[in-house]
């Protein structure tokens, strides 16, 4: 079993087991493990970010009405299946974030958008894994407020790597 595969059943025992999960007493009757796409080797990224010089301040609402607040620290080029997109990383006290939306939300993937934590490395460049692409708390249960996913994270193209959307 590979890294990946270890994470993801981790994960999957903590939804189905741990009191901290964000899945409700009767989702965990049913639960069987969250759905993902196949291991994307090509969606493990090394990239190079243009950091932005302001590092300005937003706040992000949340899915409960509320804010939180972050600074854009810089944005990241890259290509899937010959299409261009770029992304913005933010930073606040707790690190890197990386929101997004691809073509796929609402079909495949959570309408609102998914996660990542990108990952600095020491020569200045990033490690972006799509393939720990996650969802948000608020995917599973409406109580858990999440931030939403900026207008200039929503992106047209395909990002077939991570969980994909689940079913209440």
């Amino acid at each position: 079993m590979d890294d990946l595969q270890v994470f993801r059943r981790a994960k999957d025992e903590y939804f189905a087991s741990d009191p901290h999960s964000p899945l409700t007493r009767s989702q965990k009757k049913n639960f069987s493990g969250l759905e993902y796409f196949p291991e994307a080797p090509e969606l493990r990224l090394v990239v190079e970010v243009e950091i932005f010089p302001d590092q300005a301040e937003i706040e992000m609402q949340t899915s409960t009405g509320d804010v939180q607040h972050y600074r854009r620290y810089g944005r990241f080029r890259f290509s899937i299946e010959g299409q261009e997109a770029a992304l913005t990383i933010y930073v606040s006290e707790n690190g890197y974030f990386l929101p997004f939306v691809d073509s796929l939300a609402g079909k495949e993937t959570y309408p609102a958008g998914r996660y990542l934590e990108p990952e600095a490395l020491p020569d200045g460049k990033f490690l972006v894994d799509f393939n720990l692409a996650y969802n948000p708390y608020c995917a599973y249960n409406d109580l858990w407020s999440c931030p939403l996913t900026p207008f200039e994270n929503r992106v047209k193209v395909p990002i077939r790597a991570g969980e994909k959307i689940f079913s209440k």
